[in-house]
């Protein structure tokens, strides 16, 4: 087993860290680029080489505890996928950990996503993505990585940020006044207090890789240009842990590339940054 960060064992106990992180190293039903499923040995490669004092809230959140549970293996189907994924969830949620999870592909969040609306009432779904993924069915399967927040916008309150691809017939389903263009959002600041104003004080925060530009984070599995950039991401992602209680949280999408090991650290350094944002302001 290894340790987050590589840090030493006192702080990656399961009964006394705040912190749960779970992966889901699934990659069946991505259609394009491959390698979602080795993302999170690299993430965690990465985690190993970064420095665990964050200046921004001056803080070392490690501190809190951060227990890597056992990963979910199951790959057969991606019904089995959904429902391994959404039991074990029903299980963790009643721990009263913070529960973080990576992938893997999109597709892992739509059973993470379910069990957490179904705990929380009246649960904002904030989706930071380049694509919409608001297929009913794709390659006959709901639980497809097209599908990945289908589920979500029939069942709670879906707000996207920086989607910039969509198929035609996914336009149905999206709620125009909760879904923020990246074309929109470049040099125009009022889609933060647009968003913000849209979601309910319950937040599970989903965020696919790509909704970073391609310069940036090319080692993912369907990578668009036009996305958004790490401070713009950051800031807005520091006012939503700032003004709303996230009540978890799941990164996807990285498929690691010996040629882009700077898109590993970017992964790891978002996810220190949430856990930094989420606890900032509590006692060590």
């Amino acid at each position: 087993m290894r340790n987050f960060g590589d840090v030493a064992d006192e702080f990656c106990q399961k009964e006394t860290a705040s912190i749960w992180l779970q992966s889901i190293p699934y990659d069946g039903t991505s259609t394009w680029g491959k390698g979602a499923d080795k993302g999170f040995g690299a993430f965690l490669d990465a985690t190993d080489n970064m420095e665990l004092y964050d200046i921004e809230t001056d803080s070392e959140v490690y501190r809190k505890g951060v227990y890597i549970l056992p990963a979910i293996k199951a790959d057969s189907s991606p019904e089995a996928v959904f429902e391994e994924v959404y039991n074990s969830t029903k299980e963790l949620i009643k721990s009263g950990k913070f529960l973080t999870f990576f992938g893997g592909e999109h597709s892992v969040s739509i059973g993470l996503i379910k069990a957490h609306y179904e705990h929380y009432e009246n649960l904002t779904v904030l989706q930071l993505d380049a694509h919409t993924d608001l297929r009913p069915t794709y390659h006959g399967s709901p639980y497809n990585h097209a599908c990945a927040v289908y589920d979500a916008s029939q069942n709670a309150n879906l707000v996207q940020v920086g989607i910039r691809s969509a198929d035609k017939s996914e336009m149905q389903y999206v709620k125009r006044d909760q879904c923020f263009l990246a074309e929109e959002m470049h040099g125009n600041a009022e889609w933060v207090e647009k968003s913000l104003v849209k979601m309910t004080d319950n937040v599970y925060l989903t965020i696919d890789l790509d909704v970073f530009d391609a310069s940036i984070m090319p080692a993912t599995g369907t990578p668009e240009p036009g996305g958004m950039d790490w401070n713009t991401t950051i800031q807005y992602l520091r006012r939503v842990f700032k003004e709303k209680n996230i009540v978890g949280f799941d990164i996807v999408e990285l498929a690691p590339h010996p040629a882009h090991k700077a898109c590993d650290f970017l992964a790891a350094k978002l996810y220190y940054k949430l856990l930094s944002y989420k606890f900032h302001g509590n006692d060590e």
